[in-house]
């Protein structure tokens, strides 16, 4: 590994402090680790200290990588910054747990401020970039493309930002966004997480949000998936919701997926709602999902698998066309969810439009 090539905001410091007579130049502790082809991104991570960023060239590089130190930045150089799954025997829990990119802090304490941005994870038998209690975690400009089961997730963790991420062809969702699955418990607050202009493509679901609340999830497009969004509940209290749904373009999500043991099969769901309470849906197009599974509709509310309803829900100003069995679909029995001002031409129960 090249140690420390760069520091940026050192170097130009000093620079114009020789270059002017002025004062002394200020130096700031920040370094940038630049990884090369051939070099291992895991060294650099683990020589960074808080506030540094690693900074990794064009190139594959066939490893897992682990942080944990807070404030860091893992940035690459675009998509031909390509991270792939090692050859060799796994190095780190990331790796057998088979992800590519794993941002971890500890049960009692959550890692903060860490960025992964501009680079492509693809072929990991699990999850492309994979976060567990995290405080702050950016994930921008990254490409997840043909992982095992899902592009980007994140559990257990608040104050996220996902904005213009690209997640394809991934065994699940795109992007994953869950309290926790390995227990049953209520819904944890993401305290403002934001899901902002991604791309979600070819996956079996575009967006998943399982048991969380107060997030938003706005102008993202999703197509070609089995479902555009799904906001996921279930019988524990508190329930998912108390977050929006806005401004996104949903269309031709068509792709046919088969049932599993949590869901049924899949095809032609824009949005979803199951077991949720308090979701704002508004602005979206939604346009041209067709299937016949008993979720397939342009914005669906559907009691969940475990028989949680959705209760006070609002479907509000949405435009939507070519949906079938129908553009706004309530199968649900819960109280209190409204439909209004929405642009649509059929319903099920008739009279939602």
């Amino acid at each position: 590994m090249t140690k420390c090539h760069i520091a940026y905001l050192a170097c130009t410091a000093a620079l114009i402090g020789a270059g002017l007579g002025a004062a002394p130049p200020v130096v700031v502790d920040e370094m940038t680790h630049v990884v090369s082809p051939g070099e291992s991104i895991q060294k650099a991570v683990d020589a960074a200290q808080p506030g540094d960023t690693v900074l990794v060239t064009p190139g594959t590089y066939r490893e897992s990588v682990k942080v944990s130190t807070p404030g860091l930045t893992l940035r690459g150089m675009g998509r031909d910054t390509v991270i792939e799954p090692g050859t060799k025997k796994a190095a780190n829990s990331c790796a057998e747990g088979g992800n590519g990119i794993c941002v971890v802090g500890t049960k009692d304490h959550n890692v903060e401020g860490v960025t992964v941005a501009s680079l492509t994870v693809t072929g990991f038998t699990r999850t492309g970039v994979f976060a567990m209690a995290t405080d702050g975690l950016t994930v921008r400009n990254v490409t997840a493309v043909k992982n095992g089961v899902w592009g980007i997730a994140q559990e257990r963790s608040v104050h996220g930002v996902f904005r213009e991420n690209t997640a394809r062809g991934n065994g699940d969702a795109g992007l994953f966004l869950a309290n926790t699955i390995k227990s049953e418990e209520g819904a944890t607050d993401a305290d403002g997480t934001v899901v902002e202009g991604n791309r979600l493509d070819g996956n079996r679901i575009g967006i998943t949000v399982r048991r969380l609340r107060h997030l938003t999830i706005a102008g993202n497009h999703l197509t070609g998936n089995c479902a555009g969004v799904f906001v996921v509940g279930d019988e524990n209290k508190p329930k998912a919701g108390a977050l929006t749904v806005s401004d996104n373009y949903i269309a031709r999500n068509n792709k046919s997926c088969p049932k599993t043991e949590r869901l049924d099969a899949l095809q032609g769901s824009g949005i979803v709602l199951t077991g949720a309470e308090e979701t704002l849906v508004t602005g979206n197009r939604v346009v041209d999902n067709v299937g016949k599974s008993p979720l397939s509709g342009g914005i669906v509310l559907f009691k969940s698998f475990v028989g949680a309803t959705s209760e006070r829900n609002r479907i509000a100003d949405n435009v939507l066309e070519g949906n079938a069995p129908a553009d706004l679909v309530n199968t649900d029995t819960g109280k209190d969810n409204t439909f209004e001002g929405n642009s649509c031409r059929a319903s099920k129960p008739a009279g939602l439009c």
